[in-house]
């Protein structure tokens, strides 16, 4: 079916309900991520903008946070307590795997989710209105980070069925090419909302989250032997909240 990448991406991804046989694999969860992600990005922040403008910055924040964290069914930032959980404390690779597979979350896990989200509403109450842009460059990051995983010949943990599911179904010409939409996507939007050393910022506030992400990633990779699905969203998360720091930082 000639959607079904998408469609794919949008079961896995988001609360979206697709009907079965027009997603049955997971061939196209991480070539389609940022497709998704601009589309999230765009409500969420649309709902922020409208909740900023009627109540307050902080109000249209935390709306922001909470759409995404609805219409993601917290999967990432779950992912983000379990990575957490694992590479916190010192326990060995098994030790931590076994940890993250759990259902229940542990006290580095609930540190570092309520810690990101504060850090996530901090720097949007600072960003909206008027920062409009910020918000859907660091979903739309995010999930090109995430889509980075995909590239062939990154480890996968033994243990991780989503990442043998997923291994190299992203080749590096494709990666490329989401990226460079995604930088004239948001970076031409910054531009026209208020100038080209503005939308230069941004793109490097994206980079910025995206080298967050990767260490993470290397760090996962070297503790884990590889990485799961719950890294892959932590990666998601990581991405989001350094795009949007450094965002609020420079474009303030």
């Amino acid at each position: 079916m000639r959607w079904s990448g998408p469609l794919e991406s949008a079961a896995l991804l988001t609360v979206l309900r697709v009907p079965a046989r027009t997603a049955a694999g997971t061939r196209g969860v991480l070539p389609w991520a940022p497709l998704v992600g601009l589309v999230l990005g765009a409500v969420a922040t649309a709902v922020g903008v409208l909740g900023s403008r009627l109540i307050s910055p902080f109000a249209g924040a935390v709306a922001t946070v909470a759409v995404l964290a609805t219409l993601t069914r917290g999967l990432h930032l779950d992912g983000l307590a379990d990575t957490a959980d694992g590479l916190g404390p010192l326990r060995g690779r098994a030790r931590a795997l076994e940890v993250m597979h759990r259902s229940d979350i542990g006290p580095f896990g609930v540190v570092t989710v309520v810690l990101t989200v504060l850090l996530q509403v901090a720097a949007l109450t600072a960003l909206l209105p008027g920062q409009w842009v910020a918000p859907v460059a660091a979903v739309l990051a995010a999930r090109v980070s995430m889509a980075r995983t995909g590239l062939p010949g990154t480890v996968m943990a033994e243990t991780s069925s989503l990442g043998r599911a997923v291994q190299g179904t992203v080749s590096p010409a494709w990666l490329i090419g989401c990226a460079v939409v995604a930088a004239v996507v948001v970076g031409g939007a910054q531009w026209l909302l208020s100038g080209p050393a503005d939308g230069a910022k941004l793109l490097a506030a994206g980079a910025v989250g995206i080298g967050a992400a990767e260490l993470l990633r290397s760090r996962a990779t070297a503790r884990l032997g590889g990485i799961t699905g719950d890294v892959m969203g932590a990666m998601g998360e990581v991405t989001a909240t350094a795009t949007l720091l450094v965002a609020a930082a420079v474009l303030i």
